[in-house]
């Protein structure tokens, strides 16, 4: 296993040889158990690349570091999709598709259909927010409500 020296960018922090991306510092955690033997590289603390998949483990503090394949579970998934400002959100036709969801207009993630139903009685007082057909977006956490007569979806606040 070779040890690589990393360099630092404009803004002190430590860039990734291969793609040239600053990388993600991470401290390190627990002392953790491992088919029954104490772990203790899990407390030194990790320099990661979510583009390459790789963090690096400094070698005694002499500035080299190690690489290592990052586990699958700890990636991070890349956002594409930058959540728009409410006011920038013209009023959007959605149709549900075969799965009963449609992609959120201000995130890109899936919104779950809520149909209409009657009204409840929430802690003695009445609550008109179910009584439309509307759009809930876990993702962002926005509600597109119907424009009366129309076809047409509009952010609402909850």
């Amino acid at each position: 296993m070779s040890v690589i020296k990393l360099h630092t960018g404009a803004n002190k922090k430590l860039l990734c040889p291969k793609c040239g991306q600053p990388l993600r510092t991470v401290a390190g955690g627990a002392i953790s158990v491992k088919n029954g033997r104490v772990d203790l590289d899990a407390t030194l603390p990790r320099q990661i690349c979510d583009n390459c998949g790789v963090f690096y483990r400094e070698l005694l503090h002499s500035g080299y570091y190690h690489v290592y394949d990052l586990p699958e579970n700890e990636r991070q998934q890349k956002k594409a999709h930058k959540v728009i400002a409410t006011g920038d959100i013209p009023p959007t036709i959605l149709k549900r598709e075969a799965d009963g969801k449609c992609p959120c207009p201000r995130c890109g993630e899936r919104m779950d259909f809520v149909e209409a139903g009657a009204v409840q009685i929430v802690n003695g007082k009445p609550d008109f927010s179910n009584t439309m057909d509307h759009f809930v977006c876990a993702g962002c956490n926005s509600v597109f409500r119907k424009i009366v007569g129309t076809d047409y979806f509009q952010w609402s606040e909850r």
